[in-house]
């Protein structure tokens, strides 16, 4: 009996300890742990950024974006309003529509993404145009919506740095795809579904569930 009780208690130990691995392994790659961006790295990303032709008029904006880093994960906010037809792009088969040409930006960017631990929170359909607008004109009508999270600044601008020195470029169907288009950050920024919190209850559940049934066979 003692030997029985000491070899449940040895599976129950087991039990936790993976489940805590799992969720320690998982925890470290979806948190940012580097903190706000230094003086070198925004002179870095600076350079980066200047490359990119469309980057002049909007450099006082990156450089908001980079001096106000809290060094934590943020979301971006998108708005996407599409052609009705898309321009015409190299790598695009005829009769493909917008939508079929943004996946072939969206697809690979989103791969890139999940590396560093960004990924789609929440995306939608426009259910119809703008019911709340003021201030701005030609902003009523939106095709679709989405929500991104990013594990820091820091990988963003690296996946921004990625595809600048793309030689053939992914960027050029986000272009032929989308006629005018919103994006901001936010941070800070809160989801009830935050990953690690769903993670660590679903692993504790396991854990548990585990410890039951060897009490169970005993």
């Amino acid at each position: 009996m003692a030997k029985n009780n000491q070899s449940d208690r040895t599976r129950w130990s087991r039990s936790w300890i993976v489940c805590g691995v799992l969720y320690g392994i998982f925890f470290y790659w979806y948190t940012a742990f580097e903190g706000p961006l230094t003086e070198e790295e925004i002179a870095y990303f600076s350079s980066v950024l200047e490359s990119s032709p469309d980057s002049h008029d909007r450099s006082q904006r990156w450089q908001t974006f980079m001096r106000n880093d809290t060094g934590d994960d943020f979301a971006v906010w998108n708005a996407i309003d599409l052609f009705d037809t898309p321009l015409p792009v190299a790598g695009a088969r005829p009769g493909e529509t917008s939508q079929q040409v943004l996946e072939r930006y969206t697809a690979p960017f989103f791969t890139t993404a999940l590396v560093s631990a960004g990924h789609p929170v929440m995306v939608g359909v426009s259910a119809g145009e703008a019911i709340d607008l003021w201030g701005v004109e030609g902003a009523d009508k939106w095709d679709q919506g989405a929500l991104v999270r990013y594990r820091s600044r820091r990988d963003f601008l690296e996946m921004v740095e990625e595809l600048l020195e793309e030689e053939a470029g992914i960027h050029m169907y986000k272009i032929a795809a989308i006629e005018k288009t919103v994006a901001f950050p936010l941070d800070p920024w809160f989801q009830l579904g935050d990953p690690r919190l769903v993670l660590a209850m679903l692993l504790f559940i396991i854990a548990l569930l585990l410890q039951l049934r060897c009490h169970r066979q005993t």
